[in-house]
């Protein structure tokens, strides 16, 4: 199964320019769309979930055009929202029994089968009789889950998953996630660049409604190996070092400030080389300093 996304761009009646050109490859597994707030992702998640139209290009998932057989593409498709309304007064085992009838599950005993496993896959059976108002936020994204799960999806998307929850619920939530990867594609939205490092084999980075670097996790760090450099300095000091390197990202450290700067030779006397991390290669690509994005030729597959 594979998801492929050509020369996509939308622009809104405001003169947005959401998406620019976009075409990727996104193979069997948990594939990570990596950009700050307003890069374009849920544009792209919308689009893919049959929700809007581009102005122009093509997706194709396996043999079925995304855009012009948008009922086949529901059939298969999972869709978890940024965010998505549930009736708090309605119980989860209820709610989810609902929504199995609304998919096409008709027969009363498969869909309580597929409704019982879906709650303990999700880690809420034992909430089944509870309201949903009641529930946690990282209880209703499981429950989102769930409802996404319906139908043995061959899509699967999930947009802004973990933003809002506490470390506890966000482990369990990408737990959830990585398992449900094994046999789907499982595009992955988000703006934390942690959840991208512990999940995805494969992954983009977009800004402003372009793509700038798609690559694997792995590899787009081992490219910065040598090139990112650390330094404590005084906060008042960083307009001056800013003026002097390609500064990619600060952090506090004790009142101090820590900068991360990429440089493929030695920035001299008062810095340390530091192995880079995915966090990194997030900043060095967003700020323009290492991009290794080709776009594809006509009738040419990206590996």
């Amino acid at each position: 199964m594979t998801l492929q996304i050509k020369n996509i761009s939308k622009v809104y009646s405001n003169g947005v320019q959401a998406l620019r050109d976009v075409t990727l490859s996104i193979p069997n597994g948990m594939y990570g769309l990596l950009g700050p707030n307003g890069a374009g992702k849920s544009t792209l998640m919308r689009t893919l979930a049959t929700l809007q139209e581009p102005d122009s290009g093509s997706i194709f998932l396996d043999g079925i055009d995304v855009l012009k057989q948008k009922d086949e593409v529901r059939q298969t498709l999972g869709y978890l929202p940024q965010e998505f309304g549930l009736y708090p007064k309605a119980k989860a085992e209820d709610l989810l029994d609902y929504f199995a009838v609304l998919k096409g599950i008709t027969n009363r005993a498969s869909r309580k089968e597929v409704v019982e496993a879906l709650l303990k896959q999700t880690n809420l059976w034992e909430k089944r009789r509870q309201k949903l108002g009641g529930f946690s936020g990282g209880m209703k994204q499981r429950f989102g889950v769930a409802v996404a799960l319906l139908g043995n999806p061959k899509l699967m998307i999930v947009d802004e998953p973990t933003a809002g929850l506490d470390p506890a619920e966000r482990v369990r939530f990408l737990n959830l996630l990585s398992e449900v990867g094994e046999n789907s594609v499982v595009i992955l939205s988000t703006h934390i660049v942690e959840d991208v490092s512990e999940l995805c084999t494969r992954m983009a980075i977009i800004n402003k409604g372009q793509i700038l670097q798609e690559a694997e996790p792995l590899q787009a760090v081992a490219a910065l190996k040598g090139k990112i450099w650390r330094r404590i300095i005084e906060k008042r000091m960083l307009p001056d070092f800013e003026r002097e390197h390609k500064i990619i990202s600060t952090k506090l450290l004790g009142g101090r400030t820590v900068i991360h700067i990429y440089s493929e030779a030695d920035p001299g006397s008062g810095y340390e080389a530091v192995a880079p991390d995915l966090e990194d290669a997030y900043f060095t690509t967003m700020a323009g300093y290492h991009q290794n994005h080709q776009p594809q030729k006509e009738g040419e597959v990206q590996p």
